[in-house]
């Protein structure tokens, strides 16, 4: 309000005080949203059905383009990849992994985001890669940890929250996750999901 109806009055020095306060303001909001739903996923009943992960991509896709039309994104969203889990929880899921790849991909031009299955070892393996920013290995230990950044919040926003909830929902359903990336090489996040879920407790 004092920006709008008093900025013309103040000079650069002023304004800019005033603009690092609503800036932080914001920033604490979305901090506050990201709390709160960390601690939901964490207590949230878990109600158990076939889930179609390929779908959800492709509508949260959807809100990607419509969000920065003129991105030029190469998606690559292999189809009928169904799991078995919480629909609300690996909704939460892939939204968090997709957000970080079309996140720190926006220098990109152009930017590729991808999700699949693999096989790794002998186990089913969920992945979303992006040629990204990508990050330092030696702080992938880190980045699943509550608050935990390896970019700068004036290049890239972010709560450091996502992760960890990503990291959480993975484990109630007694699945893992981990990333591998490089350096300006992008990114690609792992995450399983059990085939048997009689072992999954549902709250």
């Amino acid at each position: 309000i004092l920006l709008q109806d008093a900025g013309d009055k103040l000079d650069g020095e002023n304004q800019e005080h005033l603009q690092r306060i609503v800036k932080s303001a914001v920033h604490m909001a979305a901090l506050i949203d990201d709390i709160l739903e960390l601690s939901r996923v964490s207590r949230s009943d878990m109600r158990l059905d076939e889930v179609n992960l390929s779908g959800i991509c492709l509508e949260l896709r959807k809100t990607f383009i419509a969000s920065t039309p003129e991105r030029r994104v190469e998606w690559n969203i292999q189809p009928g990849l169904v799991a078995r889990g919480d629909y609300q929880l690996l909704y939460v899921t892939m939204s968090n992994l997709l957000s970080n790849a079309w996140k720190f991909t926006q220098h990109q031009s152009p930017a590729q985001i991808e999700f699949g299955l693999m096989d790794k070892a002998g186990e089913n393996v969920y992945y979303v890669r992006d040629n990204g920013v990508g990050f330092d290995m030696k702080y992938s230990e880190k980045m699943f940890g509550l608050f935990q950044r390896l970019h700068r919040s004036d290049e890239y926003e972010g709560t450091g929250v996502g992760l960890a909830t990503v990291e959480r929902i993975l484990t109630r359903h007694n699945g893992w996750v981990r990333a591998e990336g490089e350096v300006g090489k992008g990114a690609t996040v792992y995450f399983s999901l059990p085939e048997k879920t009689d072992s999954i407790k549902p709250v």
